[in-house]
């Protein structure tokens, strides 16, 4: 059994600067679950375009208000809404307060991966792999 709190994944090597905002990493490859886990911040007022070439991904939103933009077509994102990346689409993520979800990863993820953002390009995560520990 795998029991981990969020007070202990703040400031820790799984509390991860994503590229927009903060992610906190409950599970990961190395905890042999088959996907990753994560509590995910956006900071309010930030755009990113996303395309997850090398996962597939569900966020559930707990927190806050925004929007997902796939194909032209906008989705509104608040608290209760979930949306899948079951095709891998390039996707702009908005976020108008700040946001939180709750994200799930398949493949899971490594560890440190980030986000480049602020080019035209759309961003995948870059792979840093993490020493093993608890």
């Amino acid at each position: 059994m795998i029991i981990r709190k969020l007070s202990e994944i703040i400031n820790s090597e799984r509390d991860v600067a994503w590229g927009n905002g903060q992610s906190r990493r409950f599970l990961l490859a190395r905890d042999g679950m088959g996907y990753s886990l994560t509590d995910t911040i956006i900071d309010a007022g930030t755009e990113s375009l996303l395309e997850y070439t090398n996962h597939l991904e569900a966020c559930y939103c707990i927190e806050g208000e925004g929007e997902v933009e796939v194909d032209g077509i906008v989705y509104s994102m608040e608290p209760g809404t979930m949306y899948a990346l079951n095709q891998r689409e390039k996707h702009y993520l908005r976020a108008k307060t700040r946001m939180r979800l709750i994200c799930v990863f398949n493949p899971p993820l490594q560890g440190h991966e980030s986000h480049k953002l602020g080019n035209k390009n759309s961003s995948s995560y870059q792979i840093q792999e993490l020493p093993a520990t608890r």
